[in-house]
């Protein structure tokens, strides 16, 4: 099953329950999951770019590459900026980055390094600061610092279904 491509998702941000502890518990959980399902992938495959799109390692890295946008945002939220700051669309940092030159236990510690940074930033927010918004400058739509770490768990299942979609389309 293909699933619909990143940047045509539609995202609702309009409930109003306080969910930001089960979302740290989802961004926490990202490296382990990617742990266990590469443990299960032949290493001939981390490598491999079927229609020139990225292979599993790229997956991995790219996640490493935007962590540090989800902490300039969540920063930009809780001091009042009015757009939080724009992604690179075209993904440069990630094109040009060489992940397929990394080993995944290298890729993997990045990554794990970069989102315990995260998880602790977040981890000790109070309630009013969960509730403050910032415009997304894509989406066009506040964002509240609750709705940035469900966009930022979204995003990473995102690429754990691009890794299971790549490990079962390379023979």
């Amino acid at each position: 099953m293909k699933q619909v491509n990143w940047f045509d998702r539609k995202f609702d941000f309009t409930y109003q329950q306080n969910i930001f502890p089960s979302i740290i518990e989802r961004l926490a959980g990202t490296v382990l999951r990617l742990e266990h399902k590469l443990a299960k992938i032949s290493e001939r495959k981390h490598t491999v770019k079927p229609d020139n799109g990225w292979s599993i390692l790229e997956h991995i890295g790219h996640l490493s590459d935007l962590e540090p946008l989800w902490q300039i945002r969540l920063e930009e939220i809780l001091s009042g900026k009015e757009f939080m700051s724009s992604a690179d669309l075209q993904n440069t940092k990630t094109n040009e980055a060489g992940h397929n030159n990394k080993s995944f236990q290298q890729l993997i510690t990045e990554f794990s390094a970069l989102r315990e940074q995260t998880l602790k930033m977040i981890e000790s927010l109070n309630e009013e600061e969960i509730y403050r918004s910032s415009l997304h400058p894509r989406l066009k739509t506040p964002m509240r610092t609750m709705d940035l770490f469900l966009f930022v768990a979204e995003h990473d299942d995102h690429h754990l279904a691009k890794i299971t979609e790549l490990d079962r389309l390379i023979s």
